[in-house]
């Protein structure tokens, strides 16, 4: 933890590092890591969508996709949290770089398919050039 202090020899504000041990800051380190291994969005199934007896799936190209499905229904820019785990390194520190989670926004595509009555609307997530995942959305009457 940090806290600002005044120095006694300049007028300037100094900032003055708590000891916190070795152990503790890696603990803490490795408890962040865990936490955002465990919210990454892979945890969700991965499933399928089937258009016209072919599957189209995780990895596979957009283009892949409007040839097997055609268009979608719907196209809609989604911005997807994720936790990432960052490094700062702090002048006057000796003990190496400080570990900091940070929420960021990741820019990411959806893809709505109609199934037709009585079935589920198809929802492709696409990210960066591919299908990053494929979920079930509202069923239609």
């Amino acid at each position: 933890m940090l806290v600002a202090m005044p120095c006694p020899h300049t007028p300037r504000l100094h900032i003055a590092r708590l000891h916190i041990p070795r152990p503790v800051r890696l603990a803490v380190a490795w408890c962040c890591l865990a936490a955002a291994t465990l919210a990454a969005p892979d945890a969700e199934a991965s499933q399928s969508l089937r258009c016209d007896g072919q599957l189209v799936g995780k990895g596979d190209s957009p283009v892949a996709l409007l040839h097997k499905c055609g268009e979608p229904v719907y196209r809609q820019p989604v911005c997807v949290p994720m936790l990432q785990l960052g490094w700062i390194v702090l002048p006057y520190r000796s003990d190496g770089p400080g570990a900091v989670l940070a929420n960021q926004c990741v820019p990411m595509e959806e893809w709505t398919y109609d199934r037709g009555p009585g079935n589920f609307l198809g929802i492709v997530r696409l990210y960066n050039g591919a299908i990053e995942s494929v979920r079930d959305g509202a069923r239609l009457r």
